[in-house]
C-alpha cells in the first residue's frame, strides 16, 4: 500500500467508529493480489494489489465520506448502502467487482481473524424472512412493478428479463432472448400438441414465442400485477388468447396436469425453505411423460450454506427475499420430494455478462426518459451499482447460470440432445443447434 501526504478525510467530524472502520478496511484491502484498487480520499491516494493474472483490472474509488469504511464492515449491503447515499464513487463499477470478486478469499481469511469486530455488523443485517404467499406477492411487486416502461426501455422488445444467449458475435440483444426461446423450446422437444406450464411469466416473451412459434397451448403465471396487465396485453395484440392463459397465481396454487413445464430465472424468489415445496409442486403438475426446463441463477454450494439466510445488497435492495440456490440444492431437492430425473445440464454463464452489458447500456443511452418516469438520483444509483455488480459477478464467475432438463420416468426425448462430437465433448444433436455445450461467448 502507498499513501500520498495529506489530510484526507480525517477531520475532527470523522467519528471514532468511522476511524476505526477506515483502519480495518485498509489492512484487509492490503491482501489484494489481484487487480489494482486505487482509494482517493482528499489528497490521499492508497493504491492495492500487485496485478497479477489480473493486472489489466483496475478500478479507483473517490470517498466523499468517513462512513464509507463503515459501511464495507456491513458486507455487499453495507457497501451497497453506502454507495446509494453518495458516500463514494468508482470509475468502473464492474471492475470493482471483478476484482473484489478476484480476492474474496484472501479478505475473508483475514475477515475471520477481524470476526469479533467486524461480526456485529454483519448480524445486525441477518435476514430471516420466509417467502410466504403474501411475502412472495410484496417482494416481487417491490421490484417488478417499479415501472413496465422503465424494464421496456432496458430490454429488448421481447421483454426477455433473463440471461440471453449469444449465438454470434454481432448478435442483438433481441437475437440473444429468441435465441434463449428457442434453446429452452428445442430441449423440452416442444410440439403443436403440447400444454406447458410456465412458472414465472415475466411480460409473456417466452409464452408469446412458444405458442407461434411451435402452436402449443401456454398456462403461464405470475404474482406480479403489473406483468399479468401487459402480458395478458400483450398476448392479445399478438391474437394468442386462444392459445396462451395468463395467470395471476402463487406457483402453490397451481393445479392441472401439463406435458412440459418452464421456469426461466423465477426459482430465485422462491426462497431456500421452499425449494421442497416448489418441486413437489411442478412435478404433480407434471403428466408421467412430462419434462421441465428450469433456468436459474446459481451460487456455489459451500456458499448456498452460509449465505442463504443473510441479507446482501441483492436479496435486501433489489430482489428482497431471494436466494440464490446451488445446483446441488436443486438436484437434493427433487431427489428427496419426486421422481424427476436430471437429464441435461448446460452452463450459460459466459452469456450473462454480455446481456447485463446490454441492460446497462440501453439505461445510460436512456437516462433521460428514465428520470423522465419519476426516477431520482438515488434509483439511478441503486441500478447502475446493480446491474455492474452482476455483470462483475458473472464474469469472475461468483455467481453462474445454467439450464436444467428435468424429466419424468416416462420422458424419453434427452436421447435427441447430446451425440458427442470429434474432440469428446457433448454437442446439441438438432438441426438448430451445433453449440459444443458449455462453451465460452
Amino acid at each position: 500500500m502507498t499513501a500520498a501526504a495529506g489530510s484526507g478525510l480525517r477531520p475532527a467530524r470523522a467519528a471514532p467508529i468511522d476511524l476505526a472502520a477506515r483502519r480495518l478496511v485498509l489492512r484487509a484491502l492490503a491482501h489484494i493480489g489481484a487487480g489494482e484498487l486505487i482509494i482517493v480520499e482528499g489528497s490521499q491516494r492508497h493504491r492495492f494489489g500487485t496485478g497479477g493474472d489480473a493486472g489489466r483490472l483496475r478500478a479507483t474509488v473517490l470517498v466523499h465520506s468517513p462512513h464509507f469504511y463503515r459501511g464495507l464492515l456491513g458486507g455487499s449491503l453495507g457497501a451497497a448502502r453506502s454507495y446509494i447515499a453518495g458516500d463514494w464513487d468508482c470509475d468502473d463499477l464492474v471492475a470493482l467487482t471483478r476484482i473484489a470478486s478476484l480476492n474474496m478469499d484472501a479478505v475473508d481469511r483475514w475477515g475471520s481473524r477481524a470476526a469479533p469486530l467486524v461480526d456485529p455488523a454483519r448480524r445486525a443485517v441477518r435476514w430471516f424472512g420466509r417467502n410466504t404467499r403474501r411475502r412472495s406477492r410484496d417482494n416481487v411487486s417491490r421490484h417488478y412493478d417499479l415501472s413496465d416502461d422503465l424494464f421496456a426501455l432496458m430490454l429488448d422488445d421481447t421483454m426477455a428479463y433473463s440471461c440471453a444467449v449469444f449465438e454470434s458475435p454481432g448478435a442483438s440483444l433481441r437475437d440473444a432472448s429468441v435465441a434463449k426461446f428457442e434453446r429452452v423450446c428445442d430441449k423440452l422437444d416442444l410440439g403443436p400438441g403440447d400444454e406447458v406450464l410456465e412458472i414465472g411469466s415475466g411480460w409473456g416473451g417466452f409464452a408469446i414465442h412458444a405458442a407461434t412459434r411451435y402452436g402449443c397451448r401456454v398456462t403461464t403465471t405470475t404474482v406480479s400485477r403489473d406483468q399479468h396487465r401487459l402480458a395478458t396485453e400483450r398476448v392479445r395484440v399478438a391474437g394468442l388468447a386462444d392459445r396462451v392463459t395468463v395467470l395471476l397465481s402463487d406457483y402453490r396454487d397451481l393445479h392441472g396436469r401439463f406435458d412440459k413445464l418452464v421456469s426461466i430465472e423465477m426459482i430465485e424468489a422462491v426462497g431456500w425453505q421452499y425449494f421442497d415445496a416448489f418441486f413437489a409442486r411442478c412435478s404433480r403438475l407434471l403428466r408421467p411423460k412430462g419434462a421441465m426446463l428450469v433456468q436459474a441463477i446459481t451460487i456455489a454450494h459451500r456458499l448456498y450454506l452460509s449465505g442463504r439466510s443473510s441479507a446482501g445488497f441483492t436479496n435486501t435492495v433489489i430482489f428482497p427475499g431471494g436466494c440464490l440456490p446451488s445446483i446441488e440444492a436443486m438436484v437434493g431437492s427433487t431427489a428427496r420430494v419426486t421422481d424427476l430425473r436430471l437429464v441435461h445440464l448446460e452452463d450459460i454463464t459466459p452469456h450473462y455478462p454480455e446481456t447485463l452489458r446490454w441492460w446497462r447500456e440501453n439505461l445510460v443511452a436512456r437516462r433521460e426518459a428514465v428520470m423522465s418516469l419519476g426516477f431520482d438520483e438515488r434509483f439511478w444509483r441503486t441500478w447502475m451499482l446493480y446491474l455492474s455488480y452482476c455483470e462483475g459477478a458473472f464474469r469472475e464467475r461468483r455467481i453462474h447460470d445454467a439450464q436444467l432438463l428435468f424429466a419424468k420416468p416416462g420422458f424419453r426425448a434427452e436421447q435427441r440432445l447430446v451425440r458427442p462430437s470429434r474432440d469428446g465433448r457433448s454437442v446439441f444433436a438438432t438441426e438448430d443447434h451445433r453449440v459444443a455445450a458449455g462453451a465460452a461467448s
